[in-house]
């Protein structure tokens, strides 16, 4: 029996677990690493990170914004990931990045001049986006910059449907996705099979929070956010990103 789990741990477990690139934990593709960076420098110009400011990165993916933040000289920099598997494979690079949810950072208060949480909570349970905000106000210092990007307004694509045997599940993944996605899911299924694992195809990328700008508004000034100004995201069209700052 194939199951399936959208468990954004899990998933982002399994992606480090078996790395091909590093930039495979931006979970957006293969092939996307102009788009990843063309994001990354535009987060630098809407926060105007500088050499004076400590950034904390909530969700750092492959650290693409860490080595941005790097070559500018800030004066510390640090990413938060949910996986010691994450962690291993980034830090391995001499980046400064710690294991912890978005709900649970191990800072002080009113340690971060610049916060940054980009293409993170979409996939973070509902329930803990309002405790995310709300840890992204308590580590901020009065006045700084609070970025939190792509937060979708529409739920996204229905999950792939779930069948009861592997040919039928590998059958519609070559209908649908062609030869390599049906290469690759066999060689996984063959792996679980001799290890004796679960068959579990895990979509950590389904959408679990989205928001119209209005309610998004609404939930960041609950946790003490004050908005700057919000926009339509500029490489994913059904998402906005917002920039904050905190009561000075």
């Amino acid at each position: 029996m194939i199951s399936r789990s959208t468990d954004y741990v899990e998933y982002c477990r399994e992606t480090a677990t078996h790395l091909k690139s590093l930039h495979d934990l931006a979970l957006r593709g293969r092939g996307k690493e102009a788009i990843t960076a063309a994001i990354h420098e535009c987060i630098i110009r809407e926060v105007g990170l500088g050499p004076d400011d400590d950034l904390v990165d909530i969700g750092c993916g492959d650290g693409t914004l860490l080595r941005l933040a790097a070559k500018i000289g800030v004066r510390s920099a640090v990413g938060f990931l949910a996986t010691d598997e994450e962690v291993a494979c980034v830090s391995a690079t001499g980046l400064n990045v710690r294991q912890a949810y978005s709900d649970q950072l191990p800072l002080p208060d009113s340690s971060a001049s610049v916060v940054v949480c980009n293409s993170v909570l979409l996939i973070v349970p509902r329930d803990k986006v309002l405790p995310s905000l709300r840890e992204m106000h308590r580590i901020a210092r009065p006045g700084a910059r609070i970025f939190v990007g792509e937060i979708p307004f529409t739920p996204g694509p229905p999950p792939e449907p779930q069948f009861d045997s592997s040919w039928k599940t590998l059958a519609y993944l070559y209908r649908k996705h062609g030869v390599r996605t049906f290469v690759g899911m066999a060689r996984r299924m063959a792996y679980w099979k001799l290890a004796g694992k679960p068959m579990v195809i895990r979509d950590g990328t389904q959408i679990s929070f989205y928001a119209t700008v209005e309610e998004f508004l609404a939930l960041a000034r609950d946790a003490g956010l004050i908005p700057v100004h919000h926009s339509r995201h500029e490489h994913v069209q059904t998402r906005y990103n917002y920039l904050f700052t905190k009561v000075a």
